[in-house]
């Protein structure tokens, strides 16, 4: 998937952002210490991968920022090397709690499809990053992004609307506020998260338990060929936006609140509308909303 609060206790707040530690042409070696496929009765196969590098390499990153990593082999058609692909990084800045801060995860959907000759043809990096075994090493490359950032203050509310691997950074984010990862938010923290089927709840079970540990944290789902509006139509997460117009006019009028929006190209134009129209219901001008929002930083979308 392409795609930030301050960093791990190496690297103090007063750190500058990182922007491409490392680069193709020297890129940072990590090695996997974790493969695990987190929704086995799904027919999307996604990955939760660890990788650990060496504290001497320097390389750290931020809340949001996104991982480079450089599949080996080359192109059939060019004879050039594969290009980079940049992934959202699913853990905090304080590292994958389980592997320590010398530590980063990405959140990958094996990628396939069928191309006009009937062949399946397979993703060359998500699936490269499937199959890799623990031991195995990665040619990594960044960190990358300077807008997908936490807010100032931890205490900030935020929401967060994603869809499919689109989730990645939220739990980045979810984990740094909540998780015992430094920032011990007392903010709200609304996620509002759609796929396609149940079995693609990404991170059910850790957002269950934050969920049940931190009332400030909210988990709202929306499983379109499982679930209907009143309508009858299939129900989306700008369904369940609107759906929760009451808590979520209040939330967004909050001076410090920061909206969120990752996954797939083209959700937010939906998201756009049921913001509006819930804002116009309660004679708000949503314009004026968004305005203020990304005037003050407090308004991010990354889909890809």
């Amino acid at each position: 998937m392409m795609m930030m609060s301050m960093a791990t206790s190496e690297h103090p707040a007063s750190s500058p952002l990182p922007s491409n530690l490392y680069k193709p042409t020297a890129p940072l070696t990590a090695t996997v210490v974790e493969n695990t496929r987190i929704n086995p009765n799904s027919a999307n196969a996604v990955h939760h991968v660890v990788l650990q590098y060496p504290e001497a390499s320097g390389f750290y990153y931020v809340d949001g920022q996104s991982l480079g990593v450089l599949p080996p082999g080359q192109d059939a058609a060019t004879g050039k090397a594969h290009k980079l692909r940049l992934y959202s990084i699913a853990s905090p800045s304080t590292g994958e709690a389980a592997y320590g801060p010398n530590s980063v995860t990405l959140c990958v959907k094996r990628f396939s499809y069928t191309n006009e000759a009937g062949e399946q043809v397979l993703g060359v990096c998500s699936n490269y990053i499937g199959d890799l075994k623990v031991g195995d090493t990665v040619q990594a490359t960044g960190p990358v992004g300077k807008s997908f950032l936490l807010p100032s203050n931890p205490h900030a509310p935020i929401l967060m609307i994603a869809t499919g691997t689109g989730i990645a950074p939220f739990r980045a984010f979810l984990q740094r506020r909540h998780g015992g990862q430094g920032l011990n938010s007392q903010g709200e923290s609304l996620l509002v998260f759609g796929a396609q089927y149940t079995t693609d709840y990404l991170y059910q079970s850790e957002l269950e338990a934050l969920q049940a540990k931190h009332p400030q944290v909210q988990v709202l789902t929306a499983f379109s060929r499982e679930q209907q509006t009143e309508q009858g139509e299939r129900l989306y997460v700008q369904h369940r936006l609107y759906q929760e117009r009451a808590r979520l006019i209040p939330f967004l009028q909050h001076p410090e609140a920061t909206l969120y929006i990752c996954g797939l190209r083209g959700m937010e134009e939906g998201i756009e509308q049921a913001l509006a129209q819930a804002a116009t219901e309660a004679g708000l001008c949503y314009d004026t909303l968004k305005t203020s929002m990304k005037a003050e930083g407090r308004w991010h979308v990354e889909v890809y």
